[in-house]
């Protein structure tokens, strides 16, 4: 028999992806089989799947945390921005289209078969399926096709956990508040409450926490302290970013400017992990610096757009000057096509149909076309011998001369591309610097010694998470307040 619990949240990033994760492990590691699942998330941070398809990153991790591969039926509508009021619109791990916000809330409702599908599949076969809600219930202006949160548990029958945020401040408000604004129905989907993030001596929010109890008539199942391991983890929101923007290490200097659109942005955690390696996120309006040792463009979900923003804040200079002094160049995904000579749009996928001039620093050229390319990789770097794998999530078709002196290897088949004194490189792996070997293979050639192992990092982190949970919530209730799945 499955059961089924959702874990809301006052609002964004209060932590409910990182505690899923956490929750999940801790459950697996009592002997259950867990599934993570999520309805509906926005992020332009994505994974590809075995089956094919493209989930938010958070679910990617969340399925590392249950110890099982990732399925796009975990979630089954993602939405990726690309401008401030459009988004790729992908369900069930395929593009369906790009659509306005207005038009999506439009329309959403109609995708709730798909996500109750998916969460049947998803429950199969294990004990319990552990759901995350996005955004917050409290968002009244959203309810009506509702399919993220209290529509998603009304629907389904799924009792629901809300989560409040101490560090932002006004917890108290936060989940007295989202009560008051619920309908009846969905409050009486809300089982219990608990409060993230908290720092100091817990004693002091005791009187708080019971005053939310005795106002909203919900149990509380833990005030949770700051998890200080928490940025070993692969962030999802661009939110994360700024409080990533110093990683910490020292030495070796790597600059990345952060684009609005940047996407798949947890391609910098190993780097940031480094503590040879002081990991730079350059905000608008400041110029890169000039001891940089790599500049790293990093992927987008509209490279043209983002292209445009590069020269409009003055980087394209920087970085000219950053060549000149014999400085190192790495593009990945949209980065890679930045470096070209022109990006063609012809079918106007990311706005206005045309061909714009590239950073002209390796000779190549992309053409945008509809068809997205999603895959699994596994190959080598033959420069050093290691083993890599990744994945590849793009649209365009990048050739050149360039491509002619690969850098990288698939299955035996030259990857990415180079310029003739290798100084400046792309390719549309992510995920390339999870591997210990390539990435201290990598850093040797910007004078960093590296051991670190990564991978083996981010699953103790998940083990850490799991017991600072079973310390600091109530694991035990959690299962008993979760129901069986009727779907």
């Amino acid at each position: 028999m499955t059961k089924a619990i959702m874990i809301q949240g006052t609002g964004s990033n209060v932590g409910k992806s990182m505690i899923v994760a956490g929750l999940i492990r801790a459950c697996v590691r009592r002997g259950l089989t867990v599934r993570p699942f999520k309805p509906q998330n926005m992020s332009n941070n994505a994974a590809v799947t075995e089956d094919g398809g493209e989930i938010g990153r958070a679910q990617a991790l969340q399925a590392r945390a249950a110890g099982v591969a990732p399925h796009t039926d975990m979630n089954p509508v993602l939405l990726k921005p690309q401008t401030a009021t459009a988004a790729q619109v992908i369900v069930q791990g395929q593009l369906v289209g790009q659509q306005q916000a207005a038009a999506f809330g439009r329309d959403k409702k109609s995708l709730m078969p798909a996500v109750l599908e998916s969460f049947e599949r998803s429950a199969r076969g294990c004990d319990l399926i552990i759901v995350e809600g996005a955004g917050s219930p409290a968002e009244t202006n959203l309810r009506h096709g509702d399919i993220a949160n209290m529509g998603f548990a009304t629907a389904a029958h799924v009792p629901v956990i809300l989560m409040g945020d101490i560090d932002r401040g006004g917890v108290i408000a936060q989940l007295v508040g989202t009560q008051a604004v619920l309908n009846p129905e969905d409050r009486a989907m809300v089982r219990g409450f608990a409060v993230n993030k908290f720092r100091g001596d817990r004693s002091l929010f005791d009187a708080g926490r019971d005053d939310i109890a005795q106002r909203t008539g919900w149990p509380s199942l833990g005030v949770i302290p700051w998890f200080d391991a928490a940025h070993r983890l692969p962030a999802e929101d661009v939110l994360d970013l700024p409080a990533r923007a110093q990683s910490g290490g020292s030495g070796c200097v790597i600059a990345v400017p952060h684009l609005p659109r940047i996407s798949n942005f947890d391609d910098l955690d190993p780097l940031a992990a480094e503590p040879g390696v002081d990991l730079r996120i350059i905000p608008p309006g400041t110029p890169l610096p000039g001891d940089t040792d790599l500049v790293l463009l990093a992927g987008s979900k509209a490279t043209i757009p983002d292209l445009a923003a590069f020269r409009a804040e003055g980087w394209d200079v920087d970085l000219a000057a950053h060549v000149r002094r014999g400085g190192r160049v790495l593009g990945l995904c949209g980065g890679y096509q930045m470096l070209g000579q022109t990006i063609a749009d012809p079918d106007g996928i990311e706005g206005a149909p045309g061909t714009v001039r590239g950073l002209g620093y390796l000779e190549v050229d992309t053409v945008m076309a509809p068809l997205k390319h999603l895959s699994l990789k596994s190959g080598m770097h033959p420069a050093s011998g290691t083993s890599i794998t990744g994945y590849e999530i793009h649209i365009g078709e990048t050739t050149g001369p360039d491509t002619k002196r690969p850098w990288l290897e698939f299955d035996g088949r030259p990857a990415g591309a180079a310029r003739a004194d290798g100084l400046v490189q792309g390719c549309y792996l992510h995920g390339l610097f999870n591997a210990d070997a390539f990435r201290a293979a990598y850093l040797a050639g910007l004078g960093v010694r590296s051991d670190l192992a990564f991978e083996a990092g981010v699953d103790s982190t998940l083990d850490a998470l799991a017991q600072h949970l079973e310390e600091y919530f109530d694991v035990d209730q959690l299962l008993a307040l979760s129901s069986r799945v009727k779907v």
